[in-house]
């Protein structure tokens, strides 16, 4: 497995001893996968990479599974002593094998899980996770505002220089549409697609601008139709494709004035809001409303939750609200952006302080 060894130490990491040595448990969600990687690179620390894939038993309850690995298929193999001092996972089919590490470990191994567990919370050191998971308050949980996301700078230089010949004929200012699909919380109608573009039609029509457009890999190729369908400024328009080396995505993050982003993930207005340049949501009602019992029944419910047997359907509305607190969406001049990263590096460091 590839190894990243790092040859300086930061001033607040630990100095006695060596540094502690991290693996990184991948899954097969890219977007958790880049967040992992982003926060080990952040650390300073020596890392490897186990890749998991599973086999059927992964469909059972966390807690039925427990500590244990038998929901793993080959790559069971790749966990081998020595363990860890730290284990990175994400999301719910890690959390298992995380916990297995740790028992190897005989306890020394130290816990941090991005987004959710399904599995109770006080088994893991560090849970770090955003307001669209609706994981129950405790100390061991770490509620940032934004996604641990990192975009390479350098890549979205380069993406810029070859795109921005192609655009330099459309009139300024630019506004970005970047547009999300369906998941299991929305679903991306032709309807709201073209409320969608008329939206964005307009913003640019009232200050005499253009349109960059790109769809993704979860946009339904009859909503990218009525979207641009009901373009009718000045537009460069572009349907995602697999495997597509020109994808413009990071040429508009980097030349793009102003964004209109769907709201149906968290990465796209994470990923517009790092640019520290305006931000508008567009908003569609979710598949199904999202339940929040109060009293006793609600005491039961977070406990449900906190205990692993109840996995609530995500509140993303929670997060918009949490982003325009922070002043970074939906407003004319941006708000500082929340330093999250360095957050989660402070408490995992925090960890390891005797």
């Amino acid at each position: 497995m590839p190894t990243r060894s790092w040859s300086f130490v930061p001033d607040s990491a630990p100095r006695s001893g060596d540094l502690p040595r991290v693996w990184v448990l991948l899954g097969e969600g890219a977007g958790g996968n880049a967040q992992m990687l982003a926060l080990a690179e952040a650390l300073g620390w020596p890392y490897e990479t186990r890749q998991l894939s599973w086999n059927v038993l992964n469909y059972l309850p966390n807690p039925l599974i427990g500590a244990h690995r038998f929901t793993l298929d080959r790559s069971a193999d790749a966990l081998r002593p020595p363990w860890p001092d730290l284990v990175i996972g994400a999301s719910r089919r890690s959390a298992p094998i995380a916990r297995w590490i740790k028992k190897q470990s005989g306890g020394r191994t130290k816990l941090v899980h991005l987004l959710h567990t399904q599995m109770p919370l006080h088994y893991f050191d560090l849970v770090v996770t955003l307001a669209q998971f609706r994981v129950p308050n405790a100390p061991n949980v770490l509620r940032n505002t934004l996604p641990l996301n990192v975009i390479d700078p350098a890549d979205q230089a380069q993406a810029a220089e070859r795109w921005r010949a192609r655009l330099e004929d459309l009139p300024r200012p630019w506004i970005a549409v970047l547009v999300g699909g369906n998941s299991s919380s929305y679903t991306l109608d032709t309807t709201t697609a073209a409320r969608l573009g008329r939206e964005a039609d307009a913003a640019a029509q009232a200050v005499g601008g253009s349109l960059l457009v790109t769809t993704s890999r979860r946009t339904p190729a009859a909503a990218a139709d009525a979207l641009a369908a009901a373009i009718a400024a000045p537009a460069e328009i572009y349907r995602w494709r697999p495997d597509d080396p020109d994808n413009p995505y990071g040429a508009f993050l980097a030349l793009a004035d102003r964004f209109i982003v769907t709201g149906d993930s968290a990465s796209l207005p994470a990923e517009a809001v790092a640019t520290g340049r305006p931000v508008t949501l567009f908003e569609w009602p979710a598949n199904k409303p999202v339940r929040r019992p109060k009293g006793l029944a609600g005491h039961l419910y977070r406990g449900l939750i906190y205990s692993g047997w109840l996995k609530p359907r995500r509140d993303f509305a929670a997060f918009h609200d949490m982003l325009r607190r922070a002043g970074l969406v939906d407003a004319e001049t941006t708000g500082a952006m929340p330093d999250d990263m360095a957050t989660t590096v402070a408490r995992i460091r925090a960890l390891f302080v005797n």
